[in-house]
């Protein structure tokens, strides 16, 4: 097996920019429907200052956030052409191991985004219809939009995803053409471009803070944009972003028209809604609700990937992964979709409007980008980009971005806590994946097989013992080419014994590439004993069984394995033979003398284990070819047992 250069970068093309309007720009394309009203204040009295100051916030963070940062910088740390903060980290981990530390919390933030986007989206879109039916359900009908749209993640979306490139086309289209019909009636509203209007509505305002939160949701999908790298390649999303970006500005300055004309009145409406024709309101309404579950299904999608890319990192317990199409690089994870589903359902609920989840939204986001700020320095670093870039770029932006951070802070009891309380549960959960991993590596149990090997190979001979498997395969964790560990060779010889004609110790190893799929085999009895060691990217599906026939297929047909001897026929349908694979699920014994933390870390990590993952789904078996047994985790006997034997006859 060669290794497969996955996705690679997408060649700049009309249908490749139409594809990623629908992919890349969901979250960020929907900002307007909640920025303006959150910068000016529902029922606040609207100013010009407000006005003019908070679309020049807007315009310049769009330009120094979005495009500078993410667009023109940021995709350049491409691993193989895949984004996101987990492959960015791929790329700088060996470098510090504390980087970590922000991989895991803006992995963290990221995922609970995912609980958040879809909420604040439809839920923005759906309220449109309070101003045609004052009173109607709209919580209602964003939890059954919300809850659809989880429903079929099973059945895959490549079907419904061949019209998100189209209608976000629509989307934007329209954005632009309500912002033109509302600035050909005020153009000297460009006169916010001027970033001193920003700079005075701060040092004028008493709220400053506040509005800073409010315009930083304006580049909320910057982060997302970049996690979608993947899917449709650097080049388009550079060139479409162009598109992009006036249609966003033209609506938000279109939006800040229409607030202009009505200087001195209560902010009643959204102005999203504001600049829509009369006529045009159900039209906009219908539109607006379809691009707010565009960006709710990229959210979701990037969730699952993100998911998908931390747990080959480690970082999470292997939960099942399904491919419900043959669409490159859809997955679908039931353990996230129903945690994700639960969250989005519980924001909705608990919030219950749109206005309301601003303060969660944001604060998730900021920590993200701040994690990604620090890991794409490092990444800089190991590329040898001058040292004073970077330190300009560091200091630069950690300033940037922790004054967003400290103006989302404020809003910490209007919702901000829900973000921290999610994000701080998911954390502690990589975390403890993390820490119990190497507690459990540092009590190394690994056993040489050459010591073991005369056992093995009289039991593979002896016909008295029934034969298990022709081979028989144990996946283990012992990296060394000639090492396993003892609960394996337990399992074989003493639990059950085990007779095969060929036995397997297979290992896996997954790289900081994405797509890597390549193996290597050691052949310590030939015809008799093997260790294999594969290399699979994090972004490659772990199909086993698929693998280990092709492995010994190759094996054979090299005459490397001779294993055709074994059958009555020489013209057997299946001339590798059957295969039995063994997986071996621990409990942490109470022979154990660990330390207390380490003994509460990994009794939680193997409950955890116990509960969500699926091994045999996991590693791509088939039901009827695994077999799959307890052992007992004994890591540090107890050596001091305070037991005395005594006589019958003495005196006690």
């Amino acid at each position: 097996m060669g290794t497969h250069s996955g996705h690679g970068h997408h060649a700049l093309s009309k249908a490749g920019l139409l594809i990623t309007l629908g992919i890349i720009f969901g979250d960020i394309g929907t900002s307007p429907l909640y920025v303006m009203k959150a910068i000016v204040g529902e029922g606040e009295i609207i100013d010009r200052l407000t006005v003019l100051g908070g679309v020049s916030l807007v315009f310049w963070t769009l330009l120094i956030q979005t495009t500078i940062k993410y667009v023109l910088l940021v995709l350049r740390a491409d691993n193989k052409g895949e984004g996101g903060i987990f492959s960015l980290y791929s790329l700088v981990r060996r470098r510090r191991k504390w980087l970590l530390f922000p991989a895991l919390l803006g992995g963290a933030a990221m995922l609970a985004e995912g609980m958040i986007t879809p909420p604040i989206s439809v839920s923005s879109a759906v309220e449109g219809l309070a101003i045609k039916y004052p009173g109607i359900p709209t919580m209602g009908i964003s939890i059954v939009i919300i809850s659809g749209l989880f429903f079929i993640q099973r059945f895959g979306t490549d079907k419904v995803g061949k019209g998100f490139g189209p209608m976000m086309f629509i989307w934007f289209s329209m954005l632009a053409i309500l912002g033109i019909g509302q600035i050909a009636y005020m153009p000297s509203v460009f006169q916010a471009i001027n970033p001193m209007m920003g700079i005075e509505l701060l040092r004028q305002s008493p709220h400053m803070l506040a509005v800073m939160g409010a315009v930083f949701l304006c580049t909320t999908g910057a982060e997302a944009l970049y996690a979608d790298l993947g899917h449709c390649g650097r080049e388009n999303i550079r060139v479409s972003w162009i598109f992009v970006k006036i249609c966003l500005l033209l609506n938000y300055f279109g939006q800040a028209a229409w607030l202009l004309h009505h200087e001195g009145m209560p902010l009643d409406d959204n102005p999203f809604y504001g600049v829509m024709p009369h006529w045009f309101l159900w039209p906009g309404i219908i539109i607006a609700t379809c691009a707010a579950v565009i960006a709710s299904q990229s959210m979701i999608s990037g969730s699952f990937t993100l998911a998908s890319e931390a747990i080959r990192l480690g970082f999470l317990p292997k939960m099942t992964v399904k491919f419900p199409t043959n669409m490159k690089g859809q997955i679908y994870i039931p353990a996230i979709n129903t945690v994700l589903w639960l969250g989005c359902v519980g924001v909705v609920l608990y919030f219950q409007q749109s206005s309301r989840m601003e303060a969660a939204y944001g604060l998730s986001v900021v920590c993200t980008m701040i994690c990604t700020t620090i890991l794409l320095s490092n990444w800089m670093i190991l590329h040898r980009i001058k040292a004073g870039l970077i330190w300009f770029f560091l200091l630069f932006y950690l300033s940037w971005e922790g004054c967003f951070f400290v103006a989302n802070t404020l809003k910490f009891s209007e919702g901000g806590y829900v973000t921290v309380i999610i994000a701080s549960i998911l954390f502690g959960t990589m975390y403890l994946w993390v820490r119990a991993r190497r507690i459990r590596q540092s009590y190394s149990d690994e056993m040489k097989i050459k010591d073991y090997l005369d056992q093995l190979i009289t039991l593979s001979n002896d016909e008295d013992v029934p034969k298990y498997a022709t081979n028989l395969v144990f996946l283990t964790t012992a990296k060394h080419p000639q090492k396993v560990e003892e609960k394996v060779l337990y399992s074989i010889l003493q639990t059950q014994p085990k007779r095969a004609d060929v036995y397997w110790f297979v290992h896996i190893e997954t790289t900081d590439e994405p797509f890597t799929m390549e193996y290597e085999v050691n052949s310590i009895a030939s015809d008799d004993v093997y260790k294999v060691n594969f290399r699979l990217g994090f972004r490659v599906q772990q199909r086993m069984n698929v693998f280990m026939h092709k492995v010994v297929q190759e094996l054979v047909e090299n005459e490397e394995l001779t294993i055709y001897s074994r059958y009555h026929s020489t013209d057997s349908k299946y001339p590798t033979g059957d295969f039995r694979f063994v997986i071996i699920q621990e409990f942490l014994s109470n022979e154990n003398e660990l330390p207390w933390a380490e003994q509460l870390i990994l009794s939680t990590y193997l409950t955890v284990k116990g509960w969500v993952s699926s091994p045999k789904n996991w590693f791509g078996l088939d039901s009827d070819s695994v077999e799959m047994e307890e052992a007992p985790l004994v890591l540090q006997p107890v050596k001091a047992v305070g037991l005395k034997r005594v006589n019958p006859g003495d005196k006690r």
